[in-house]
């Protein structure tokens, strides 16, 4: 059965000094798959391994089902752990490395064979249990470490980069396999990942963290589309933060005093004095070569700039423009022709944009 853990309040310093976590708070629903991300040093490990009981915090609790285990050893939580580079046994049989743990609890061998096949069946490795560790690929080994930490039937599964081992071609793909596979097994899990793609991939709710400090947490989609401050607009995907002023539900959006009005995204939170910076992502906005200067140009809701670099992306090809009046903006189009030095017509084609406050956090 999927617990329900709880981080409440937690503060950590290493050696006294400036808070490794610094009073974070994080709730994971049963059966919920949870992702921590952050640039290094943000304290997604440290949360991790207080959470597994490696680490005791400084201030706050550890709750699993409203019980407290601050204290209680990694061993008494009962919570499996996947680690970055998987730690198989590499003397043992996969299905011996699976069952190495129920080994430890005390269980007779024949049942520890039982749930390990079982086990391995799930995570989609039957037939495999006899096989050396070594002769399997890089995801099926990530498979038998995950099967190895399943297998004691955890209340919560932690994990730390469980993808970060894998060559692009097969991280994308096993992405789909982890996130189906802890859904299917119905498993609450915690996972560390600097990757935005693996967390945007796997997790139902992001929480990212810089400095030790919680910015937001929320739907990978919330992230992106309703950004709560600068920090989280700059770290989630990519994003032109544009001079904006917020009247009447639009947003005026002005470079090189020119000013286009587009909705402000319902659900955000509008800046102290309405003024802040427009988050503006590559694929709100799009790119037109410049039409020669005249009373018809001068009314449209547009922005003119020069290329100063382009890169092909496969659907799209992804620019960079110096508007006039100098502000960069970053535009993904459909338009493959433009080059370094050519003018072109910018504009916002969004329905509705997020504005956050243009001061960062302290």
């Amino acid at each position: 059965m999927a617990g329900k853990l709880t981080l409440e309040r937690i503060t950590h310093r290493f050696g006294g000094g400036k808070p490794a976590v610094d009073d974070l708070t994080l709730e994971l629903h049963p059966g919920e798959l949870l992702a921590l991300v952050g640039a290094s040093g943000s304290g997604k490990t440290t949360t991790l391994r207080i959470a597994a009981g490696y680490e005791q915090a400084d201030e706050g609790r550890v709750l699993l089902d409203g019980r407290d285990i601050t204290r209680l050893a990694p061993q008494g939580r009962g919570f499996g752990m996947v680690f970055q580079h998987y730690a198989l046994f590499p003397h043992m049989t996969v299905e011996e490395n699976v069952a190495f743990g129920l080994e430890a609890r005390g269980i007779r061998k024949a049942e520890r064979l039982r749930r390990a096949l079982q086990t391995l069946e799930g995570v989609g490795l039957a037939g495999k249990g006899k096989r050396a560790v070594q002769a399997l690929s890089g995801g099926e080994q990530q498979r038998v470490a995950l099967a190895r930490a399943l297998v004691i039937e955890p209340r919560v599964l932690l994990l730390d980069e469980p993808l970060s081992n894998l060559d692009p071609t097969l991280r994308e793909s096993t992405r789909a396999d982890l996130r189906d596979m802890l859904h299917r097994l119905n498993v609450t899990a915690l996972f560390v990942t600097h990757d935005q793609e693996d967390a945007f991939a796997v997790a139902d709710r992001v929480a990212l963290l810089r400095d030790g400090r919680l910015l937001q947490v929320g739907t990978p989609e919330t992230l992106y589309d309703l950004p709560a401050s600068r920090s989280v607009a700059e770290f989630i995907g990519r994003a032109s933060l544009l001079p904006a002023t917020v009247s009447g539900g639009k947003a005026a959006i002005t470079v090189g005093g020119r000013s286009l009005r587009v909705a402000v995204r319902s659900g955000g939170t509008t800046p102290v004095g309405g003024s802040g910076l427009a988050v503006l992502r590559p694929e709100m906005l799009s790119l037109a070569p410049a039409r020669s200067p005249g009373p018809a140009a001068e009314s449209d809701d547009i922005w003119s700039g020069e290329v100063r670099e382009r890169r092909f992306a496969g659907g799209v090809t992804v620019y960079d423009v110096m508007l006039d009046g100098g502000q960069g903006v970053e535009i993904a189009s459909d338009v493959r022709h433009a080059r370094p030095g050519d003018r072109v017509e910018v504009r916002v084609v969004a329905d509705a944009v997020a504005v956050v406050e243009a001061a960062e956090e302290g």
